[in-house]
């Protein structure tokens, strides 16, 4: 009896394995990213200074991208997750700033298979910015706020192409403002003014292509390696508004090297 089990156990075991890997093949596929960046930061705030300060900045990302029901299975939703810290100077190097930022976006991106190495997606995109900016040579108003919701359009190119016997992936992906609103004291307010006395005045500003530049580019590369994949990227972000007649930029151009997994969700 004992030896008639295992027979049995030994044919299922192919059977169940079968059952296994189609179940989870139905499953809606998870991409998850962590990547680290470096570069070269240029900032202008009319509010603290009226010169361009240079420097360095550090960026961490993180990348979630999920099929969705939508629209037949045809949509993808991004979430995207940023945080960075720069260190710039004056010109003169006497004055030097101190900033941080943390970025959400999320994007749905509807899908266009053209060939089966080459995909298009485009889609809205919805992004909230905080943090702040720190002069270390002003005594009055040294710092600056910076709070903002953006809303985006959103698009993909992305290219699977065989190299040295391995399945690789390149993808640019570009986004920018269509409209949004940001937080800026007046010419001349400071924060004592806006928060102390409740002199709250035009703080709360709309955003317009014509008013401000929002522009994420980002060219990622995606080598796989056993189980993951290594993927390198290139980022250049551009932000800069002009509200109160006071002016903001901060652009960066970035390196970032990561890591890339997928995985399925099973779910009884």
């Amino acid at each position: 009896m004992e030896r008639v089990f295992r027979i049995l156990t030994l044919l299922l075991i192919p059977i169940i394995t079968c059952a296994q890997e189609s179940y989870i093949d139905t499953l809606s596929l998870r991409t998850h990213s962590t990547m680290l960046g470096i570069g070269h930061n240029n900032q202008l705030d009319t509010y603290l200074s009226p010169l361009e300060y240079t420097g360095t900045e550090i960026r961490f990302l993180q990348e979630n991208v999920r099929l969705t029901r939508l629209m037949k299975g045809r949509v993808t939703m991004q979430n995207l997750i940023q945080a960075n810290f720069s260190y710039t100077k004056s010109p003169t190097k006497d004055s030097k700033y101190l900033s941080g930022m943390l970025e959400w976006d999320m994007a749905f991106h509807y899908n266009w298979h053209i060939t089966p190495a080459l995909s298009i997606l485009a889609g809205p995109q919805l992004g909230f910015h905080g943090g702040g900016i720190y002069n270390t040579r002003n005594g009055n108003n040294p710092a600056q706020a910076r709070l903002a919701m953006d809303l985006n359009a959103s698009g993909q190119a992305q290219y699977r192409f065989r190299f040295l016997h391995r399945n690789m992936k390149i993808r640019y992906q570009m986004d920018f403002l269509l409209a949004g609103m940001v937080f800026s004291p007046e010419y001349g307010q400071s924060y004592y003014e806006i928060f102390s006395l409740g002199q709250k005045k035009h703080n709360v500003c709309f955003n317009s292509p014509f008013s401000a530049v929002t522009l994420n580019q980002l060219l990622t590369l995606d080598i796989p390696i056993g189980a993951s994949q290594l993927r390198f990227g290139l980022e250049h972000i551009m932000r800069q508004t002009h509200v109160n007649e006071l002016k903001t930029h901060d652009w960066t151009w970035l390196f970032l090297i990561g890591y890339v997994r997928q995985f399925s969700l099973i779910k009884p």
